[in-house]
């Protein structure tokens, strides 16, 4: 991963103790975090966890049933004024008028702020990438040039936090790729910014660190190949014969995994070849193993390290709980 030096260990957003009961219902229980200037924080949880309820407390949309959020120090409930204009948030889906151009719909959300003028949009706009477009109407757009002209509408005001709810939604590979690229550029710049999701690959190419939530409660928070790196492991055998291979790798005392659905992405099983073997192991032990196998006259056609997924990771926090 890419490690920023921090220059500064400036808090931007100060989250302590959220919780949030709609009826008899903790929807969230107990949720606390903080993010520094110019970091990119993941907020990962399951659809259902509770991360939109929380981002709706980040941004005064709700109020908490207990605890507070500080923006710069500002708290949000006693000065949402002064704690406001310092976010740039996409909670909702940005609010763009599709039969005007991109550089009107920054002009109309510009005159609702001071001190924005023509050369900031320009700014914005160029930072966002959509320089070469902003003029035409937003109905030309593809989905995720609509999505920065909603950054781009965010960060007008010159925000310290920028907070994205699920910013790769619906995004082709491409528009992926450029939705990271730019959230890191604007991270090198100085800003504190701050995305949900519920893809644990997304987070983990993006985020520096990441709180990682579960039915209302955070249930760690660190960087992120930290949280990684102490899960066990998922190693994925394509031997010949494969059944000789299994037995094999059971008799060295290897854990074969028979539910693979429960534990792979679909598409990452989708990769394999039908007569795989996934095993649970630390990966460190591959290189004992492979010269045994070879040496009992199999052959070993590939050997991948798989990544755990997000429920995985969630099943060891839990103890088994799983994902709602």
């Amino acid at each position: 991963m890419h490690h920023r030096t921090k220059t500064n260990d400036e808090i931007i957003l100060s989250v302590e103790h959220l919780k949030k009961r709609i009826g008899k219902r903790w929807i969230v229980q107990d949720v606390s975090f903080e993010v520094k200037a110019g970091e990119i924080f993941g907020f990962l949880g399951p659809n259902g966890a509770g991360k939109t309820t929380t981002i709706r407390m980040l941004v005064d949309l709700i109020r908490p049933t207990e605890g507070q959020v500080a923006i710069c120090g500002f708290d949000v409930q006693k000065d949402p004024e002064r704690a406001l204009s310092l976010v740039g948030s996409i909670v909702e889906n940005p609010e763009v008028y599709t039969y005007l151009t991109g550089w009107e719909n920054l002009e109309q959300f510009a005159r609702m702020m001071p001190g924005i003028d023509a050369a900031r949009i320009q700014e914005v706009a160029d930072l966002v990438g959509l320089d070469q477009r902003i003029h035409d109407k937003v109905r030309t757009y593809s989905l995720g040039m609509r999505q920065r002209l909603g950054i781009a509408q965010a960060l007008l005001g010159r925000p310290k936090l920028l907070i994205l709810d699920e910013p790769t939604n619906g995004l082709d590979p491409k528009g992926i790729k450029e939705m990271r690229s730019f959230i890191r550029l604007l991270a090198k710049e100085g800003l504190a910014v701050f995305v949900s999701s519920h893809l644990l690959s997304e987070i983990q190419v993006l985020c520096d660190r990441v709180a990682i939530i579960s039915r209302g409660r955070v249930l760690a928070v660190g960087a992120v190949h930290e949280l990684l790196d102490s899960s066990t492991g998922y190693v994925v055998w394509e031997l010949e014969p494969s059944s000789t291979g299994e037995e094999m790798l059971a008799d060295l005392g290897i854990s074969i995994v028979q539910n693979v659905d429960e534990v792979l992405d679909d598409a990452i099983i989708a990769g394999f070849g039908g007569e795989a073997i996934v095993t649970q192991m630390q990966v460190d032990q591959i290189a004992d193993i492979v010269p045994r196998l070879v040496s009992s006259g199999l052959q070993v056609r590939s050997v991948q390290k798989v990544i755990p997924t997000l429920e995985q990771l969630f099943l060891e926090m839990t103890d088994g709980e799983g994902v709602e």
